[in-house]
């Protein structure tokens, strides 16, 4: 049995910016508070804590004075900036630039009137900064049904979507809403960018992923897809592993391997989201080799 580890997945730039000033910050200080998890993914915030990154909520803020807090990819809205500089913390900003640059373009049509719609899940860490820029007046909507149940069609309107959402669903509903709506302006990522390719607000290294993890999932027989169970593209990648290959498998770790996967396989491809370390996907991997080898052993040992 071959593993093939998806050259073409784990972490987006954006967080290896993140991970990158984090680990520089605790280089320097060995202490860190991040105001959330870091990354959707419980393996490497074990990695980072054990150098000195303590995770913490906007509820601690009040209890760590003069302390240095990041501030994660997913971004934060101006109330947590305004916090801190009340107890005296010093931000270490990772927020994503793609990210920065929406909430810019966000808070820029929101001052001009337009109705801000807003496809994402509306308690998404990234979200609850892009409604921070606008009063918490944005429409946050997840399916058609649901856009056209909220939306003012009489209003003039424009349309963003979190960073991590797919495609096909963010046309869906601009196309529905274009034949609703008089005055709709599509946030692309022009608009946000000139130096960024993709065509909307859908990070490029979730939706460029789409087409070259459906040939990968499609060349392998089993597919083990490695992330946090809370991460928002990781669900969305592995949907896409799925329509392609029904023997697709949603683990954290290692440990979650269950042998009985792989019989018959002759390939497996590991793959993960932007928020999974290479060096995980390398030790699942590994760990798949070690199953197979066992699995031969026995069979030779029966023979």
């Amino acid at each position: 049995m071959k593993v093939n580890i998806d050259k073409n997945s784990g972490f987006c730039w954006g967080v290896v910016r993140a991970i990158d000033f984090a680990e520089e910050e605790l280089g320097k200080s060995g202490k860190l508070y991040s105001l959330g998890d870091i990354i959707h993914n419980p393996e490497e915030i074990d990695r980072l804590g054990a150098k000195g990154l303590q995770t913490i909520s906007h509820k601690d803020l009040e209890n760590i004075k003069d302390a240095k807090v990041l501030i994660r990819a997913h971004g934060e809205p101006p109330s947590t900036y305004e916090t801190a500089k009340k107890y005296n913390l010093q931000i270490v900003d990772a927020t994503c630039p793609v990210v920065t640059k929406l909430q810019e373009r966000i808070k820029k049509f929101y001052d001009e009137g337009y109705q801000v719609v807003i496809f994402g899940k509306k308690d998404h860490a990234e979200v609850i900064g892009l409604r921070g820029v606008c009063n918490d007046e944005a429409i946050v909507v997840k399916t058609v049904d649901e856009a056209l149940a909220k939306v003012d069609f009489e209003r003039r309107t424009v349309l963003f979507s979190q960073t991590t959402m797919d495609k096909p669903t963010f046309y869906a509903i601009k196309e529905a809403l274009s034949k609703k709506v008089k005055d709709l302006v599509v946030g692309t990522m022009e608009e946000i960018a000139k130096t960024f390719l993709a065509k909307d607000t859908i990070c490029g290294q979730v939706s460029g992923r789409d087409k070259k993890l459906r040939e990968f999932a499609a060349q392998n027989d089993v597919i083990v897809f490695v992330a946090g169970r809370t991460s928002s593209n990781g669900k969305v990648l592995y949907e896409i592993c799925m329509e392609e290959n029904s023997s697709s498998y949603f683990i954290e770790n290692e440990k979650e391997l269950q042998p009985q996967w792989f019989e018959g396989a002759g390939t497996v491809g590991v793959t993960g989201a932007t928020s999974t370390p290479q060096w995980l996907m390398e030790r699942v991997g590994g760990a798949i080799e070690k199953i197979d080898h066992e699995v031969l052993h026995k069979a030779a040992h029966i023979n």
